[in-house]
């Protein structure tokens, strides 16, 4: 069984990495403004799915595997996708467009709690062609047509933050590629006060909630 990672997130191979998962990279372009609604759940289980379908797509548009697998056991694989957003008042912030907006974004968030979603969706793709049905309806949850997606919640309060203090944290380029304009794995972590919940769901990918749900599948990151 072939772990597939449809994300190009360095974050997220980074924690594939740490639970001992061997996996490649293989990602697939959505445009995500399709899929969301004013709930921020549905939003990203509905994006995360969307990923993953799109990626099954560009591996049965590819052939992918079945002139070189021995097998249809050898053929079969998990596409694992994810997605993260940010919430502050009951509005998802993404990545910023620009210094100004990142800026804008840090201030917001300066003093205040907010909310933090990522969900994931496994779904079983074989390269022989019976692909897993994908979970792409609203509100979609558990195991649909052997596909199964996942939310988790939790919530991150910044210290107050001075003017100076996010102006240099922005010059270090490191909010621009970030929901919410942070990265609470490195220098982000210097403006976060407390959190309610699980870390790695802030960073991108639930570890907990994911080992768990790819033992069903029969991958096991604590098997010999």
């Amino acid at each position: 069984m072939k772990l597939i990672l449809g994300s190009q997130s360095p974050r997220r191979r980074e924690l594939l990495e740490r639970m001992g998962l061997e996996f490649t990279v293989l990602t697939a372009e959505i445009d995500e403004t399709k899929f969301e609604t004013d709930d921020p759940e549905t939003s990203v289980r509905r994006i995360c799915a969307a990923k993953a379908e799109a990626v099954a797509w560009k591996m049965r548009e590819q052939g992918s595997g079945i002139k070189d697998q021995e097998s249809e056991e050898d053929a079969c694989s998990l596409i694992l996708a994810s997605d993260t957003v940010v919430v502050l008042d009951g509005k998802i912030m993404g990545k910023p467009h620009d210094a100004a907006e990142a800026r804008a974004m840090l201030t917001a968030l300066s003093g205040r709690e907010h909310a933090v979603y990522t969900a994931f969706t496994i779904l079983p793709f074989t390269a022989l062609g019976r692909q897993g049905e994908t979970v792409t309806n609203e509100g979609a949850a558990g195991f649909v047509g052997g596909a199964y997606t996942h939310c988790e919640k939790t919530y991150v309060k910044f210290r107050n933050l001075t003017p100076e203090e996010i102006a240099a944290y922005v010059a270090t380029g490191e909010p621009m590629d970030k929901a919410g304009a942070y990265g609470i794995q490195n220098l982000g972590a210097m403006l976060v006060e407390s959190i309610r919940g699980d870390y790695f769901t802030v960073m991108g990918l639930p570890v907990c909630q994911l080992a768990q749900a790819l033992k069903r599948y029969g991958i096991d990151p604590l098997a010999p």
